[in-house]
Protein backbone atom coordinates (compact mmCIF):
# COMPACT_ATOMS: atom_id res chain seq x y z
CA UNK A 1 0.00 0.00 0.00
CA UNK A 2 1.39 3.40 -0.98
CA UNK A 3 1.57 6.21 1.59
CA UNK A 4 -0.99 9.03 1.48
CA UNK A 5 0.46 11.95 -0.45
CA UNK A 6 0.21 15.72 -0.30
CA UNK A 7 -2.71 17.34 -2.13
CA UNK A 8 -0.57 20.18 -3.54
CA UNK A 9 -0.40 20.12 -7.32
CA UNK A 10 2.60 18.10 -8.52
CA UNK A 11 3.70 17.07 -5.01
CA UNK A 12 4.17 13.39 -4.23
CA UNK A 13 5.62 13.80 -0.73
CA UNK A 14 4.06 11.80 2.11
CA UNK A 15 1.27 13.61 3.93
CA UNK A 16 1.93 14.80 7.48
CA UNK A 17 -1.15 17.00 7.97
CA UNK A 18 -4.89 16.98 7.38
CA UNK A 19 -6.41 20.33 6.49
CA UNK A 20 -10.07 20.04 7.39
CA UNK A 21 -12.33 22.47 5.60
CA UNK A 22 -15.77 23.12 4.22
CA UNK A 23 -17.43 25.57 1.88
CA UNK A 24 -20.37 27.01 3.84
CA UNK A 25 -22.25 27.70 0.60
CA UNK A 26 -22.16 23.99 -0.29
CA UNK A 27 -21.71 22.00 2.94
CA UNK A 28 -23.50 21.76 6.26
CA UNK A 29 -21.50 23.25 9.17
CA UNK A 30 -20.52 19.82 10.53
CA UNK A 31 -19.26 18.49 7.16
CA UNK A 32 -15.46 18.33 6.79
CA UNK A 33 -13.60 17.87 3.54
CA UNK A 34 -9.91 16.95 3.87
CA UNK A 35 -6.82 17.98 1.95
CA UNK A 36 -3.58 16.27 2.87
CA UNK A 37 -0.38 18.29 3.15
CA UNK A 38 3.32 17.62 3.55
CA UNK A 39 5.37 19.86 5.86
CA UNK A 40 6.45 22.04 2.91
CA UNK A 41 2.92 22.75 1.61
CA UNK A 42 1.05 22.95 4.92
CA UNK A 43 1.18 26.75 5.10
CA UNK A 44 0.41 27.47 1.43
CA UNK A 45 -2.59 25.13 1.36
CA UNK A 46 -3.76 26.50 4.73
CA UNK A 47 -3.41 30.08 3.46
CA UNK A 48 -5.40 29.24 0.31
CA UNK A 49 -8.29 27.75 2.29
CA UNK A 50 -8.07 30.38 5.02
CA UNK A 51 -8.28 33.28 2.57
CA UNK A 52 -11.62 31.90 1.41
CA UNK A 53 -12.91 31.29 4.95
CA UNK A 54 -12.99 27.52 4.35
CA UNK A 55 -10.28 26.25 6.74
CA UNK A 56 -11.69 24.75 9.94
CA UNK A 57 -8.79 22.81 11.46
CA UNK A 58 -5.28 21.47 10.83
CA UNK A 59 -4.42 18.18 12.54
CA UNK A 60 -1.62 15.62 12.22
CA UNK A 61 -2.34 13.01 9.56
CA UNK A 62 -2.70 9.42 10.70
CA UNK A 63 -2.33 6.95 7.81
CA UNK A 64 -5.48 5.05 6.95
CA UNK A 65 -8.84 5.87 5.42
CA UNK A 66 -9.24 9.61 4.88
CA UNK A 67 -12.72 11.16 4.92
CA UNK A 68 -13.70 13.16 1.83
Amino acid sequence: MEPDTCSAKGCSAPASWQLQWNNPKLHTPDRRKVWLACDVHRSTLSDFLGARGFLKDVVPHEPGPTPT
